[in-house]
C-alpha cells in the first residue's frame, strides 16, 4: 500500500519544484467550463440529455445569412490600434515596431473540395446558413481566394520561447487573419485562414498546411468544445489537389502530399509570445498599448483606470492557465508543443500540431515523436504551464513598478494550489464523489497508480466505471468492460474497490443512478484517439471525407454512446497498430 503522502499531484504532474504559497480565488464548481471569470462563456455545454442533444441542430434558419455576399467582418478595429508594417508584400524579413503586417492569402489551386465543416459553428457563431457552405462562393472565401467584405488580411507578429530557448521573431507563417465578425448574440470572433500561403513571418516555409494536420486541427478543436474545454473553432476545411513537400517524421524521406486550408475562429489570437517579441525588442510602448487592448477587449471586469490593471491581468492569466491544464488533465489530452508562442493569452487551446489523447494511462505520455527528450510529456505539462507564465511575468516587467512585479511573484507561486485544487474537484467529479473527505485525494492517486502499472485505458476505466451500477462492483462482475477488467487484475484492486464503495455509501440523499449520470457527464466515452483520426486522414486523402464527417458528429456529443460510433469501435480497445502511429511538428 502507498503512504498517504502519496497525493495526486504526484500521480498527474513531475511537480517537485512546485512552491506552495497561497491560493487565488478558485472556482468550486465541477463543470469543466468552469473558470473564476466568465467573460468569455469559454466552457462548453456539450453535456446534456440525449434528448436535448438532438435539438442541437434543429436551429430556426429564419435569421440566418443566406448569401456570402451578406457576410462582412472588420479589421478596423485591429488597424486603428496599432501600427501596422511599413513594408508590402509576403516575402520573408525581419519586421519590427508594429503588431500586424497587411498579407494577402495565396488561393488553393482548384479543384477544390470541401472536406468537412462545424454546423455549430457556421450557424452559431458565424449566422451563416449551413446551405452556404455548398457553394462555389464559401468554397473559395474557405480557401483563401474570396476575402469577405470589409477583409484587410493580416499576419500576426510574436515571438516566442520554443523548448526552452528564445526563438526570436516567429508569427503567423501560413495564417492569415481575415477580420472581426459580430454576431447575432454580440458575440465578436476573429477569422482566420490556416495554410493559406505565405506572410512575412514565414522564414523559410511555403505557407501550406497539409491533409493530415489539417484533419487533425478541425477534428480536435471541436472536439475539445465539445468535452467542454476552452478552444479555438473551426469552421470548415478544404482540400485541394496543389502539391505539398514535406519530410513528415524530419528523416530525410520527402513525400509529396497534397494543400489544405482550415477556417478558424477564436475570441482573440494573441498569445503569450505576442508579448514577449514586444518586451524583447524594446518597443515598450507598443507593449503597453497591446496590453491596454487586450485588457479593454477581453478583460471586462478590469477597470482601465486602475493602476494596478496589469498585475490583476497577470493574477486573471495565471489563475485561468492553471484551470485550464487542469482540463487538459482531465481528458488526457496532451498539447504535444508547449511552448509560449502555443499559450493563448485568453487560456483557450490553441493551434494543435502533434497532440495526443492519452490511451493507457502512463505520466509519461509523449505524442509528438518531434520530442525526443520527452519535454512535454502528458505530466510535465502543468510544470510548463509554470514555466510559461514565468515568461509572461518577465515580459510584463517593463510596464510593472517593483513592488508590482514583487506582486506577481507571488501570485505565480499561487499557481500550483490552484492547479491543485481544480485537478482535485475535476478528479472528485469524475469519480462522482460529492462533499470533501480527507482521503479523496488519495483514493484518486490510488486509482491513477493503478491504471499506470496495468497500462488500463484512461478514457474508458473511468466512463465504464461511470457506466457499472454499484450492485455490479460489489459483485466484480466486469464482463465486456475491457478497460475495468484490465484495472481488476492489479492486486490491490480490491482494496481500492472497497474504499471507494464505502465512501460511495456516505454520500447521503444520493441514489446509484445520480451517481452514474453525473459521472456520465463529466467522463466521456469518445475522444480523438490517434489512430481513428489517422482511419479518417487516410480516407481523406483519396478524397472520401465519410469519416472525418463521422466523427465530428461523433464527437460532438462525446457523453452520449451513439450506435454509430459503438459500430466504429470507437470505444473499442485501441488495435494492435494504432501503437505504431507516430504524430510529428511537421504539417
Amino acid at each position: 500500500m502507498w503512504s498517504p503522502c502519496f497525493v495526486l499531484v504526484f500521480a498527474l504532474v513531475a511537480a517537485s519544484s512546485f512552491t506552495y504559497v497561497h491560493v487565488l480565488e478558485f472556482c468550486q464548481s465541477t463543470h469543466h467550463g468552469c473558470n473564476s471569470d466568465s467573460r468569455d462563456n469559454k466552457g462548453s455545454k456539450s453535456k446534456l440529455s440525449h434528448h436535448t442533444v438532438k435539438s442541437r441542430w434543429n436551429m430556426s434558419v429564419s435569421n440566418l445569412i443566406q448569401d456570402l455576399d451578406q457576410f462582412r467582418v472588420s479589421c478596423k478595429k485591429l488597424i486603428e490600434a496599432f501600427p501596422i508594417d511599413e513594408v508590402d508584400g509576403n516575402f520573408a524579413r525581419s519586421v519590427k515596431h508594429c503588431i500586424f503586417s497587411k498579407s494577402n492569402p495565396t488561393p488553393l489551386k482548384d479543384p477544390l473540395r470541401l472536406a468537412a465543416t462545424s454546423k455549430d459553428v457556421i450557424e452559431g457563431i458565424l449566422d451563416l446558413d449551413v446551405a452556404v457552405t455548398q457553394s462555389d462562393d464559401f468554397l473559395h472565401f474557405a480557401s483563401g481566394g474570396r476575402l469577405p467584405l470589409g477583409s484587410v488580411p493580416l499576419a500576426h507578429r510574436y515571438g516566442g520561447h520554443q523548448f526552452g530557448y528564445w526563438a526570436g521573431q516567429l508569427g503567423d507563417g501560413r495564417a492569415h487573419s481575415l477580420g472581426q465578425y459580430t454576431n447575432r448574440k454580440g458575440e465578436v470572433w476573429e477569422l482566420q485562414l490556416k495554410g493559406s500561403g505565405k506572410t512575412p513571418y514565414s522564414r523559410s516555409g511555403d505557407g501550406r498546411a497539409v491533409i493530415r494536420s489539417s484533419v487533425r486541427e478541425f477534428l480536435c478543436s471541436e472536439a475539445m468544445h465539445f468535452l467542454g474545454v476552452p478552444t479555438t473553432r473551426a469552421a470548415s476545411l478544404v482540400v485541394s489537389d496543389e502539391p505539398v513537400i514535406r519530410d513528415q517524421f524530419y528523416n530525410g524521406n520527402m513525400k509529396t502530399e497534397r494543400g489544405a486550408v482550415v477556417l478558424r475562429l477564436a475570441k482573440s489570437w494573441f498569445r503569450i509570445g505576442s508579448l514577449e517579441i514586444l518586451a524583447q525588442s524594446g518597443e515598450i510602448e507598443l507593449l503597453r498599448k497591446l496590453l491596454n487592448f487586450v485588457i479593454d477587449e477581453h478583460f471586462s471586469s478590469i477597470n482601465s483606470d486602475d493602476p494596478d490593471k496589469y498585475l490583476v491581468f497577470y493574477s486573471t492569466v495565471v489563475n485561468e492557465t492553471a484551470h485550464l491544464i487542469a482540463q487538459w488533465m482531465s481528458v488526457g489530452f496532451a498539447h504535444g508543443v508547449c511552448n509560449t508562442d502555443n499559450f493563448s493569452l485568453l487560456s483557450i487551446t490553441i493551434d494543435y500540431g502533434p497532440f495526443g489523447f492519452m490511451e493507457s494511462y502512463n505520466p509519461n505520455f509523449v505524442p509528438n515523436t518531434s520530442d525526443d527528450e520527452g519535454r512535454y510529456s502528458i505530466g510535465a505539462q502543468a510544470n510548463f504551464g509554470l514555466v510559461n507564465l514565468e515568461k509572461l511575468l518577465m515580459a510584463l516587467g517593463p510596464v510593472l513598478s517593483k513592488k508590482q512585479h514583487e506582486e506577481a511573484k507571488m501570485i505565480l507561486k499561487g499557481y500550483v494550489d490552484i492547479y491543485q485544487m481544480r485537478i482535485h474537484q475535476l478528479f472528485k467529479a469524475k469519480l462522482g464523489l460529492l462533499g470533501e473527505e480527507e482521503e479523496d485525494g488519495y483514493l484518486i492517486a490510488f486509482l491513477l497508480k493503478m491504471m499506470e502499472d496495468t497500462k488500463s485505458d484512461f478514457t474508458m476505466v473511468f466512463r465504464q466505471l461511470s457506466e457499472v451500477p454499484a450492485q455490479q462492483l460489489h459483485k466484480r462482475n466486469f464482463t465486456q468492460m475491457w478497460a475495468f477488467e484490465n484495472l481488476s487484475s492489479h492486486k490491490l484492486f480490491s482494496d481500492w474497490l472497497s474504499k471507494y464503495l464505502l465512501r460511495l455509501s456516505r454520500q447521503q440523499n444520493n441514489s446509484d443512478l445520480d451517481r452514474q449520470l453525473r459521472m456520465k457527464n463529466v467522463n466521456p466515452r469518445y475522444v480523438l484517439r490517434n489512430w481513428m483520426a489517422e482511419s479518417a486522414i487516410s480516407k481523406a486523402e483519396m478524397n472520401d471525407f465519410s469519416e472525418v464527417e463521422l466523427l465530428y458528429h461523433i464527437l460532438s456529443f462525446p457523453f452520449v454512446t451513439q450506435e454509430t460510433a459503438e459500430e466504429a469501435g470507437y470505444a473499442a480497445r485501441p488495435p494492435l497498430w494504432a501503437k505504431r502511429l507516430k504524430v510529428s511538428c511537421s504539417s
